[in-house]
């Protein structure tokens, strides 16, 4: 703030004290520019232009240090009124602010007079800058908060020095004024008096930031806009609080003393770091109020036990009255109270224990599963909770775990039952220990040296008697038999006995599992006897066992039920048994190995001894490894074929086993290689495998009238004209010359000549003097009829053709010639097929 000076100074002065201030606040120019002026300046003309973007770019406000100049956003620069420069020099500086940035740059301009140029007037609607003044500067200004007037309250005076050469008119824009809150502050115009309307609170407005103005009456403004700060000093009127209406905090019960409970805060709306809101604590009163388990510190609020003898089962809950006051706990500072909860969580530090010293309860004898006894227990720990769950144990008198203790749990009361029946007459009276523990562990309290003990009580049970039904005991008898053994033959049976006269006496014996039927049973004495011969090797017996099932009842339906086990001792009645077919694989191994298996026990199986007969011996080696297998050789390399060696095989006793093993002797590395290829093999050797004697019967007499058919066409045709069935051209016959009786091996395909059109066979047989004169002996050739094998060709419509089987297509480009290879696929599958139909025939 500035207060208005009364003393008046001349021009000169002013201007030389504002080039000092200016100097002093602003020494960072951008540059000196120099302008040529007449020395008699007309008010409102145009002086020059600087460029203020190369000082500043983004310039928010324009002001020059000379009133007699002011500086428009454009950088022109004008004067205010009339001005003759009596010097030939005159300077003065523009400033330049960014107020975003907070930059300030300064321009030097300086006016040289003798210029004749006329100075341009300024335009109506350039705007009119502010300038600064050295006494145009905020002074600290303080309200008390609440004050009591009256108002309106002088608070401040701002003044212009201008106001000595203009008639100044002041104002005033900011919170308070024109802004929430409305109204709060005025000033005079005139004589730049603030003052205020009403009180303040500190707590809703802790200042005020205002700009003031000093105008002319034509609107110029001398001055810059004044930032005014009005604080308000704050009045101790608000009092203390607790931040929490209702605080509960938690702490174990016998906790050591120093345990820290928790911390309470409050809350000042006072000027903060200030004696207004210096706050301190402490406990008014506590509820139960004796003894003292609590303190609090009185700067930070912390709240700690001061004795370790917290008992949640005395008293769960305590109730503390707090007071917080400010002005460091002065008795003038204002105050207010609270109450905090504290709440003590339960430790297993009370063991339980029962109701009674000792109980009784009664039972009948056989039953099981059955509730007997209740017995409750005492806890005065928290309920519901693993500090006060109870967990029972049978310390003593179950040995033969006849009782089952539980714990109820809605109860949590123990619960004894019975859960393997009693024997009046074995124990009429049993005595229980029974002990009891929490499920959480027992916690040591801070003032107790040791735990306490697990507490016990005695339960006596006494026993019931009962007519009781025949007992079955053991459950399970076991009895021997021999195998073998033959049906109407009797077995001692199970036996069942009344408990309360130890015999069987009255009982009836009835049989309900016997799984292949071996047994009868008898109705009153419960003995067995045998339907069927007892064969220890059937399906039905495992590990020489054959179960019965047997219920006794007596005379009121009352029943037990036990299991007989016939224990079958081994007889040897069953021979050495081997598998019916061998593998031998030439390439793998040239034996085969023989496993065979002994139904009966090991003590009539191996080891076993093998035979072979005497025809089998000029083939086959048999020798024995190891007792129980054997390794079979041939003697010499045998075709791949099907064999039937027999074997015999005797076991350790000389029960004695005959087979007839099906050898296979194959090309292949695994017995699956042969597999594939045997097939083959026994399609083509089916005679010499499988074959009877009617079977070779049948084939003999296929080929018999196979033989018959072509031998009455080659009669017929011999009837016939005999005529000259080679070409003229000797040169190119296909007979051949030879010295052997049958066709041999100079009969190539190409010897084979089979005319197109004839359908006679042609008698070739000449004399040693037809072939060139030759005296030699010739065999006898002959052509084929093409067309087929048959009597004629037109005769046997349905009969397949030699040049059926070689294809149409050949016959039409060749000129009556078979090769030999034709001829062999023509005939050779149909005297195989004429075999089959023979073989299949005497099958059928």
């Amino acid at each position: 703030m500035a207060v208005a000076s009364a003393a008046a100074g001349s021009i000169f002065r002013k201007q030389l004290l504002f080039s000092l201030l200016v100097l002093i606040l602003f020494c960072d120019a951008c540059q000196k520019i120099s302008l040529q002026v007449p020395s008699h300046l007309q008010a409102e003309t145009l002086v020059g232009k600087v460029n203020l973007k190369e000082c500043l770019q983004s310039a928010s406000l324009v002001l020059s240090s000379d009133p007699d100049f002011r500086i428009l956003e454009d950088g022109s620069i004008y004067t205010t009124h009339d001005l003759i420069l009596s010097s030939e020099r005159k300077s003065f500086s523009i400033f330049v602010l960014d107020s975003q940035r907070k930059e300030q740059k300064e321009i030097e301009i300086v006016l040289a007079a003798g210029g004749n140029k006329t100075p341009k007037k300024r335009h109506t609607k350039d705007t009119v800058l502010k300038r600064s003044k050295r006494r145009w500067a905020p002074i600290p200004c303080s309200l008390m908060e609440n004050s009591l007037g009256p108002f309106p309250q002088h608070v401040q005076q701002v003044q212009s020095d201008a106001a000595q050469n203009y008639t100044i008119f002041y104002s005033v824009s900011g919170p308070g004024v024109d802004k929430e809150p409305f109204n709060l502050f005025f000033i005079d115009k005139d004589t730049g008096d603030i003052f205020c309307t009403r009180s303040i609170d500190r707590e809703q407005y802790d200042q005020f930031p205002l700009y003031a103005y000093a105008t002319t009456a034509d609107g110029y403004a001398p001055e810059y806009p004044l930032p005014l700060v009005f604080k308000v000093e704050d009045d101790n009127d608000n009092a203390p609080y607790f931040e929490n209406k209702v605080t509960v905090f938690n702490v174990p019960e016998n906790c050591r003393s120093g345990t820290s409970v928790g911390q309470v805060t409050a809350i000042d709306l006072d000027e903060p770091d200030t004696l207004h809101t210096r706050l301190k604590y402490k406990i008014l009163q506590q509820i139960p109020d004796h003894p003292k388990h609590f303190s609090i510190h009185p700067d930070t609020g912390v709240i700690t036990t001061t004795t370790p003898l917290l008992d949640r089962e005395k008293c769960d809950t305590y109730t503390l009255v707090m007071e917080v006051r400010d002005m460091g706990g002065q008795p003038f500072g204002l105050f207010n109270t609270g109450t905090i909860t504290i709440s003590l969580e339960d430790e297993n530090d009370n063991a339980p224990y029962f109701a009674e010293t000792s109980y009784f309860a009664e039972v009948e004898e056989n039953r099981i599963d059955v509730e007997i006894l209740r017995m409750a227990i005492h806890d005065q720990d928290l309920p519901n909770t693993p500090h006060s769950q109870a967990v029972y144990t049978i310390l003593q008198g179950n040995e033969n775990g006849h009782f089952k203790i539980s714990t109820d749990p809605k109860t949590n009361e123990a619960v004894l039952c019975v859960v393997k029946p009693l024997n009046y007459e074995v124990n009429r009276q049993i005595v229980l220990q029974i002990g009891v523990l929490n499920e959480a562990q027992f916690s040591k309290a801070a003032n107790s040296q040791t735990p306490p003990t697990m507490c016990t009580t005695t339960v006596t049970v006494k026993v019931k008697d009962s007519d009781e039904g025949p007992e079955c005991q053991p459950p399970v008898k076991v009895i021997q038999s021999k195998d073998g053994l033959p049906a109407g033959k009797e077995l001692l049976g199970y036996k069942a006995s009344d408990p309360e006269t130890r015999n069987g006496e009255g009982l009836r014996y009835k049989k309900i599992g016997d799984d292949d039927g071996w047994f009868d049973i008898n109705e009153y004495t419960g003995d067995l006897k045998t339907l069927k011969v007892l064969d220890r090797e059937s399906k039905f017996v495992k590990n020489d066992q054959y179960n019965v099932s047997v219920v006794a009842m007596d005379a009121d339906g009352r029943s037990c039920t036990g299991t007989l086990v016939v224990l079958l001792e081994d007889d040897n009645d069953h021979p050495p048994q081997l598998e019916k077919e061998a593998t031998i694989c030439r390439h793998n191994k040239e034996y085969a190995v023989l496993e065979p298996v002994d139904p009966d026990g090991p003590e009539n199986g191996p080891p076993f001894q093998f035979f072979l007969d005497n025809s089998a011996s000029k083939l086959w080696t048999i020798e024995t490894k190891d007792g129980k297998t054997a390794i079979l050789r041939e003697r010499q390399n045998l075709d791949y074929n099907y064999y039937t060696v027999p074997i015999e095989i005797k076991d350790r006793h000389g029960l004695v086993g005959k087979h007839m093993l099906s050898v296979r002797v194959c090309d292949c590395t695994t017995p699956s290689d042969c597999r594939m290829n045997i097939v083959d093999e026994r399609d083509v050797k089916l005679s010499n495998v499988i074959l009877g004697k009617w079977a070779i019967l049948a084939m003999v007499l296929g080929s018999a009238l196979l033989l018959c058919i072509l031998f009455t066409c080659f009669c017929v045709t011999a009837k016939k004209t005999v005529k000259k069935c080679f070409p003229e051209d000797v040169a190119q016959q296909n007979l051949i010359v030879s010295n052997t009786e049958g066709p041999g091996e100079e009969v190539m395909e190409a010897n084979i000549r089979l005319p197109i059109q004839t359908s006679n066979i042609c008698d070739t047989s000449m004399s040693g003097g037809t072939l060139g004169g030759q005296g030699v002996k010739t065999q006898q050739n002959f052509e084929m009829v093409k067309g087929g094998y048959t009597l004629d060709s037109s005769k046997g419509g349905g009969h397949q053709t030699l040049e059926s089987v070689k294809g149409v297509g050949q016959g039409v480009t060749d000129t009556g010639r078979f090769t030999y290879t034709d001829w062999h696929s023509f005939t050779q599958p149909r005297l195989g097929e004429e075999s089959i139909r023979g073989h299949t025939l005497i099958k059928n």
